[in-house]
C-alpha cells in the first residue's frame, strides 16, 4: 500500500464547525475599523444554498454561489436595524467553497473562507459585486507591479 494512500485513508472533509471556526478566525482578524462596523454581522455555514436562493439568482447549481449577505447594507440604513428586521447574515457555503478550493490550488481553504467572507462583508458595506471585483482587480494589478 502507499504512503499517499495511507496518508488519506483516515481525513474527512472539514466540517459545518471546522467552516464556522475558520470563519470566526477571519472575522477576529480583521482591522479597524472593519471589525467594529461587521461586529454585529452573523456568520452562518450550510453545505448549500437552498434551491429559492439559487432560483433567485437564476443558477442552476448549488456549486454556484459560495456566500450570501442577507440584510440591509450600512449604506442602506442597515446601521440602525429596526424592530423586527433579521440581524444582517453572511451564509458561507461549505460544499460550492470546497469545490472552489479543490479545482483552484492557489489558496489554502482558509484563505478561501476569508475571501469569500470579506467578499459578503463587502455588500455589508454598501458594495456591489461590480465594485469589489474592480477593487479586486486594483489589488491584482499593484501585487504584480
Amino acid at each position: 500500500m502507499s504512503t499517499l494512500h495511507t496518508d488519506w485513508q483516515n481525513r474527512y472533509a472539514p466540517t459545518l464547525d471546522d467552516f464556522e471556526a475558520l470563519a470566526s478566525a477571519a472575522l477576529a482578524a480583521l482591522p479597524e475599523p472593519f471589525a467594529s462596523l461587521a461586529a454585529d454581522v452573523t456568520c452562518s455555514v450550510a453545505d448549500y444554498a437552498e434551491d429559492e436562493i439559487l432560483e433567485g439568482f437564476g443558477m442552476e447549481s448549488p456549486f454556484e454561489l459560495m456566500g450570501l449577505f442577507t440584510g440591509i447594507g450600512l449604506t442602506e440604513d442597515g446601521a440602525s436595524p429596526q424592530t423586527g428586521q433579521f440581524p444582517n447574515t453572511v451564509f458561507l457555503y461549505r460544499r460550492a467553497i470546497l469545490d472552489y478550493w479543490a479545482e483552484h490550488d492557489d489558496n489554502t481553504l482558509g484563505e478561501v473562507v476569508t475571501h469569500v467572507l470579506i467578499h459578503e462583508l463587502g455588500h455589508h458595506f454598501g458594495f456591489s459585486d461590480d465594485d469589489m471585483e474592480a477593487l479586486e482587480a486594483e489589488a491584482d494589478a499593484e501585487e504584480k507591479s
